[in-house]
């Protein structure tokens, strides 16, 4: 899916059909724009709802910590 627009005099981005309905994203739904590199990840922000239940059955054993990384 390869889809352009044009960024407006008012710095507004209207996102192309294709990619709205690709994503099931709906007028009003907020966004997080996340700097990476020369380009921009936009992705859209969960109600607190969505994230209900995502960490069940994790285990606080065996996870890696900053200071584990080089």
């Amino acid at each position: 899916m390869t889809a352009t627009t044009t960024l407006s005099s008012k710095f507004q981005i209207s996102i192309p059909k294709e990619v709205r309905e690709g994503q099931d994203w709906r007028a009003g739904q907020e966004f997080v724009f996340i700097p990476k590199g020369k380009g921009v990840l936009v992705m859209p922000v969960p109600k607190p709802g969505e994230l209900a239940g995502i960490a069940r059955g994790a285990k606080n054993l065996d996870y890696r910590d900053r200071k584990d990384r080089v």
